[in-house]
């Protein structure tokens, strides 16, 4: 099985305001495991950067003059897609983007569900985190991934946390599948999602008790003790 997580970086908020995709990061899933292909690439928007956009990714309009325009990366972007499943956050701002860039295209293209189906992890995370923020540095703190790095957006690097949040959240087995996680971010255990739905529930994840909840525990049983014998207190 086949994903892809994808995320782009833009000119502004509004597609219909005339803003245009800046950078495109994609990460390949093959069967729930993170590989070392990847699809990247900055591009010329030929328009100006929103002052706002700009200090939430620091892509500047300067740095993009030399980079090609979405028309020059299509085929090896609709190529690295190839009819696979899309992860992505948030997916109707980004699928907006995509579509808006086809139709300027006006090559053999439709629209992006017309070529790929699309998984939207932002209502999946609040359905399992009722009333709690879901953005992306929300759900890596939830789930023990680290985004130190994260000091701006950026396509690529968003995709490679989303990817891991992703198996996270349908089986909290991040670090287990990722070939690319490094050996501290394995020892942190994934934290179980607070609910599951029934397709999740063969999902489990061992937990084991630090040392605050052993000696808590044990204290628990000790209070037990003084008021008759404690079964699982026996030597």
């Amino acid at each position: 099985m086949r994903q892809i997580i994808l995320d782009t970086e833009t000119t502004g908020l509004r597609v219909e305001d005339g803003h245009r995709i800046i950078e495109i990061g994609c990460v390949e899933l093959v069967n729930r495991r993170i590989t070392s292909n990847h699809f990247h690439y900055y591009i010329n928007p030929q328009r100006d950067i929103d002052a706002g956009a700009a200090a939430v990714h620091g892509i500047t309009t300067e740095f993009l003059q030399d980079k090609p325009l979405f028309t020059d990366i299509i085929e090896a972007f609709m190529s690295f897609v190839n009819d696979d499943e899309l992860i992505i956050h948030n997916a109707p701002f980004d699928l907006s983007f995509l579509n808006n860039e086809l139709q300027l295209a006006r090559g053999k293209w439709k629209l992006m569900t017309d070529h790929c189906s699309v998984i939207d992890t932002l209502p999946m995370a609040r359905k399992l985190h009722v009333g709690q923020r879901n953005n992306l540095d929300a759900l890596c703190k939830r789930y023990g991934i680290d985004n130190s790095n994260r000091d701006l957006h950026g396509a690529l690097l968003d995709a490679n946390l989303l990817a891991r949040v992703y198996l996270a959240m349908t089986g909290g087995q991040g670090s287990f599948f990722d070939t690319s996680t490094n050996s501290s971010e394995n020892e942190n255990v994934r934290r179980a999602q607070q609910s599951v739905t029934p397709l999740q529930k063969h999902h489990l994840v061992v937990l084991k008790a630090n040392d605050d909840e052993l000696t808590e525990h044990q204290q628990y049983l000790d209070r037990i003790k003084k008021k008759g014998q404690c079964l699982w207190d026996e030597q």
